[in-house]
């Protein structure tokens, strides 16, 4: 290195004497030859317009590259910004009809009377065959009291056993005639008796309602329910 300069004879600008080009104006240095000062306030020469043209040609190449580069990366605007995110509308579901629910008391279940095989009828006089004549149940105590059971086939026994129970209103019973046996004829298929009054027969136990039972070998083969009132 050497403390000579050379002088930019575009500008004057001092520089070093290995520089090329101008620090200053970037004009290519002319090593050797004279600084020829211009003439104007705009160069004219060939050197001048060289070194102008050059710096003008740096700067467009400058800018062009620049767009270019650009172009090879557009800046997406929307880059960075949130997507909106769709709403969703709420589904309204259809109301459905509730099904009635069950309740929990249990419906009181109505047992049904067990079919028999005889028939009871109750009366106040028998037929020839034993039979009640004008069946009727409801008695006062003047009336003559009587009944009469008749089988689809025989008795199969040689007795029968009776037995009275008295409901109450609200549907229980207390047994006034306990089970009491009768005699009757095996092969016979109706039986009947006529007790007397009712007065007599039912007075002891008061007005309300009855029911007989009749049983064969310790089974219910008949019922039949009747009243009793006092007046």
């Amino acid at each position: 290195m050497t403390d000579e300069t050379v002088d930019c004879f575009n500008c004057g600008r001092a520089n070093p004497a290995w520089a090329q080009v101008c620090r200053s104006c970037g004009v290519p240095l002319r090593h050797g030859e004279a600084r020829v000062a211009p003439t104007g306030r705009i160069p004219t020469d060939q050197a001048s317009l060289i070194s102008i043209g050059a710096v003008v040609g740096t700067i467009l190449l400058a800018v062009v590259l620049g767009l270019f580069v650009s172009s090879l990366n557009p800046t997406d605007p929307t880059v960075g910004q949130a997507s909106p995110t769709p709403t969703l509308e709420p589904t309204v579901a259809p109301t459905a009809t509730p099904e009635p629910v069950p309740s929990d008391t249990p419906e009181p279940s109505v047992e049904a009377t067990p079919e028999l095989p005889g028939t009871i009828a109750f009366g106040s006089e028998l037929d020839g065959n034993r039979r009640i004549v004008e069946p009727k149940d409801a008695f006062v105590p003047s009336d003559a009291f009587a009944y009469s059971v008749e089988m689809p086939g025989t008795f199969g026994a040689n007795q029968i056993e009776n037995e009275i129970a008295k409901i109450a209103d609200d549907g229980t019973e207390t047994i006034v005639l306990p089970r009491q046996a009768v005699g009757v004829d095996p092969a016979a298929t109706t039986f009947g008796y006529v007790i007397g009054t009712a007065g007599d027969f039912l007075g002891p136990w008061g007005p309300g309602t009855f029911e007989w039972r009749v049983y064969v070998n310790d089974e219910v083969v008949a019922r039949g329910t009747f009243i009793y009132a006092e007046g």
